[in-house]
């Protein structure tokens, strides 16, 4: 058997090859372009893979920021939460306050009151 194989741009070229070496060379041929295909393939899936890190990484950036503003508020809850109870704390006290300054007018009323009497009395 005897290949002829056109070569280069000129088409008057030709190559004439056995048997054998033609049967070598056609699946050289054959595996060149299934290399060729593969590769292809192979770089098409790197691509995909590439944009779903690229992807990955985007909702991971997101959720690393929901996660940052959820500690903040977090934290300004907890802020309020003391200032709420020292406020109640300092509420009580001035209650307490206010109730002892009711007793002694009531008493310093009283006093007056009964002083006043015995001394109108006398």
């Amino acid at each position: 058997m005897i290949l002829n194989l056109n070569v280069g741009y000129s088409q008057d070229t030709t190559i004439e090859l056995e048997y054998d070496i033609a049967r070598l060379v056609i699946e050289d041929l054959i595996k060149g372009d299934a290399s060729k295909e593969e590769l292809f393939l192979s770089k098409d899936q790197i691509k995909v893979l590439e944009s779903k890190i690229s992807l990955k990484d985007s909702i991971i950036l997101k959720k690393n920021d929901i996660i940052g503003n959820y500690e903040s508020i977090m934290g300004k809850q907890t802020e309020q939460l003391s200032s709420i109870k020292d406020l109640s704390k300092q509420l009580q006290l001035d209650l307490k306050k206010q109730k002892a300054k009711t007793q002694l007018f009531k008493l310093g009323g009283t006093t007056v009151l009964i002083g006043a009497v015995i001394l109108t009395i006398l």
